[in-house]
């Protein structure tokens, strides 16, 4: 039997998060869309400050323009451009080019989040 418990917006943007592939990023309004949330991309940007993200790759979500949203020369920029160009993100200044790097989920992909 399936729990009918609902899952808050918080528990949908962090069980989503560790299915980001490595390489890959998302928009925060992409990642709003993809847990049930269209048009809700500031309210993902605000459950990542406030949640603990812990091992999550929270590193893999930017801007829809393909910016790392955190204040330029921060800590939190430095580590988030580090860990993608970790993964072989090629990042130039602030901007990561969304076409070659978006992740696109498949079918497969979309019917492991609707099971979470």
């Amino acid at each position: 039997m399936y729990d009918t418990k609902p899952v808050s917006p918080s528990q949908r943007v962090l069980q989503l998060l560790p299915l980001i592939p490595r390489g890959r990023v998302v928009s925060y309004g992409q990642l709003a869309d993809l847990v049930g949330l269209p048009g809700r991309a500031r309210l993902v940007g605000r459950i990542l400050r406030v949640e603990d993200t812990g091992n999550l790759p929270w590193h893999r979500v930017v801007s829809a323009a393909g910016r790392i949203s955190l204040p330029e020369g921060s800590d939190g920029w430095h580590e988030q451009r580090q860990r993608l160009l970790a993964e072989g993100v090629y990042i130039k200044g602030n901007r990561l080019d969304m076409r070659k790097y978006q992740w696109q989920p498949d079918l497969v992909a979309m019917l492991m989040l609707m099971d979470h």
